[in-house]
This record gives C-alpha cells, structure tokens and sequence, in this order.
C-alpha cells in the first residue's frame, strides 16, 4: 500500500477517528514509512519480551513499545532490527532508545524512537504484551492501524486506504 500520512489525514479526518502522535519520534531504519496493526508492549529498561514479540512470524504488523520514554538504556539494536524484519515486521515504534543506528539504518525497516543510546537493556523478562499503550498524545490499541512516514504517526481503529 502506497500513502502519505498528510493525505490521510486530509481524507479521513473528518470522517474516521485518526489519533495523530505528537512529533517526538526521531527516523531510523532503511524504510521511511510503514503501516500495518498494531501489536503493543509495555516494559520498563527490559527487552526480554520484545525479543520474544519480534521472534514471531507476521503479516502486516507494527510493533508499538512503551519504555516509559527512558533515556537510560536501548530497547533495540540492530540484532532484534535484523530479526523484526526477517520475521515480517513492517516497522516499530519505540517510546524509548535504540541502539546500533547506523546497522539499523541499514536494514529495510522503519523505526521510529526517542534517540539512540549505547547501553542495552537487562533482560528480566517483566512486562506486558498487548495492553493499551499510551504516549505522545495516542492510545495504541491491539489490532489498531498504524501509518507513518517522515510527516507522522497516525492511528486510526479502522484500515485506511
């Protein structure tokens, strides 16, 4: 699917609910935009589970990870950037940092995060998988669409097209 956010919200505003997210999200990734439903995770400076999230097989997905914005570790890398796009992740947004940008610029993926940082995670393996999921003025729902592109994140409940 070929789309413009811009042009999203030009045709659909008035007549779908469109979520537009604030503009906090830096660009990363070889894929500037993306769209597909979304599946969320909510963890905290732990990457267990979005290891254990992009380690499954998808069609048309964007996975949605609320890091409590931290600042103090990455919750991506190039490793789990590699494996999201073999396993058919269309992108990832990640309220929090990456790691590896210049590996990650590299692969065919859209990513959208805070900033990158060089300190991993730990991994304990505490968190939540598909729970409502709210930062930068949207509510992420399962099942939910996300289109983004280098104008914006919107969401909307319903497929756009």
């Amino acid at each position: 699917m070929t789309f413009a956010t811009a042009r999203l919200c030009d045709t659909y505003t008035d007549k779908a609910h469109l979520q537009i997210a604030e503009p906090i999200f830096k660009l990363f990734g070889a894929s500037l935009a993306f769209s597909g439903q979304i599946t969320t995770i909510k963890v905290f400076e732990d990457n267990a589970l979005v290891r254990t999230a992009l380690s499954a097989k998808v069609n048309h997905r964007v996975l949605v990870i609320d890091g409590g914005g931290s600042h103090r570790c990455a919750l991506i890398d190039g490793e789990l950037a590699h494996l999201a796009f073999e396993n058919g992740w269309q992108g990832l947004v990640v309220y929090g940092c990456i790691r590896d940008s210049a590996v990650i610029n590299a692969i065919p993926i859209g990513i959208r995060a805070l900033h990158s940082h060089p300190l991993k995670s730990p991994n304990k393996g505490l968190g939540n998988l598909d729970t409502v999921v709210t930062f930068a003025g949207v509510q992420f729902k399962k099942d939910y669409f996300l289109y983004a592109d280098s104008d914006g994140i919107i969401v909307s409940e319903t497929e756009l097209s």
